[in-house]
């Protein structure tokens, strides 16, 4: 008999608020988002968890613990819901396990199946390592913005990718 999978995904709910605040709030993942402080932070869980009333969110967890998020950001205008920017976060220490991928395959199926999106879409700061599973999963570069963030006085720019569903 085979081994059930510590992996699952379910749909996002307001408790997942506290451990998506906690990942943002450390540097090292911060400075992959553009938030800067608190209530920055604070803003942006906000806002995601928001989409959940949607059903537009997706929490993995193993082996029942939140691991990672991801949200699709539901247009609400009608020449503009064929396209969704979405977001992700990972766990730093889950990292590695599959997770990405799997919440990314399933936040693409709730996508076209349940929204009728035809383009997924992200934004990702360069240097960011996860440009390489979005790569792996078929999206495409189609833009980049050089000078997106400025810390001080260094910028980083801002990849743009696709995938068509």
């Amino acid at each position: 008999m085979p081994s059930k999978s510590p992996l699952t995904i379910r749909l996002t709910h307001a408790d997942d608020a506290l451990p998506l605040s906690q990942w943002l709030s450390k540097s090292d993942i911060l400075r992959w988002f553009p938030m800067y402080d608190v209530r920055e932070i604070e803003d942006a869980v906000r806002i995601w968890i928001s989409y959940s009333r949607l059903h537009a969110g997706l929490t993995a967890e193993w082996e029942g613990v939140p691991c990672g998020l991801a949200n699709l950001y539901i247009q609400p205008f009608k020449k503009l819901a064929h396209t969704c920017l979405f977001s992700i976060i990972v766990k730093e220490d889950m990292r590695g396990k599959g997770i990405g991928k799997a919440l990314i395959d399933e936040l693409a199926k709730v996508a076209k199946e349940k929204f009728h999106i035809e383009i997924l879409h992200l934004e990702v700061y360069e240097g960011n390592p996860a440009k390489k599973l979005y790569e792996r999963l078929g999206f495409k570069e189609f833009g980049f913005q050089p000078k997106f963030i400025k810390e001080g006085d260094h910028y980083i720019g801002k990849i743009f990718m696709e995938k068509y569903l």
